[in-house]
């Protein structure tokens, strides 16, 4: 006799955010870093017209953010972020993963059709 194995519910916490959802926050992260870059560059500007006080230490400071920025911004707009664990239980008694689909039966346990010929 084959054991029948046990029904194992799908989470709907252990999904991973959508597609849209990701693409999103995406955007929204590239878009403040660049306006982060902006915002360099206005203050740059502001403090050369100003003669503003270690200049000198103020503008590299300020171009380096100009050329790090739209580096990382890219990098972390092109990379998806790993899947999230939401439940603490997860991390010290992981779920026993079953290659079968929820609800299966084996081969056994399927019903069988009654054909009836009518001579």
């Amino acid at each position: 006799m084959v054991k029948r194995q046990a029904y194992q519910p799908i989470l709907i916490t252990d999904a991973s955010r959508s597609q849209d959802d990701q693409l999103t926050s995406r955007q929204k992260r590239y878009v403040l870093m660049m306006g982060i870059r902006v915002a360099c560059l206005v203050v740059g500007a502001v403090l050369v017209v100003a003669k503003a006080p270690l200049l000198w230490l103020w503008l590299p400071l300020l171009g380096l953010g100009m050329v790090l920025i739209p580096w990382l911004a890219v990098l972390l707009a092109n990379d998806r972020p790993p899947k999230e664990e939401h439940r603490l239980a997860n991390k010290f008694h992981p779920r026993h993963r079953d290659d079968t689909p929820p609800m299966s039966l084996t081969a056994n346990d399927r019903p069988h059709k009654i054909i009836d010929i009518e001579p």
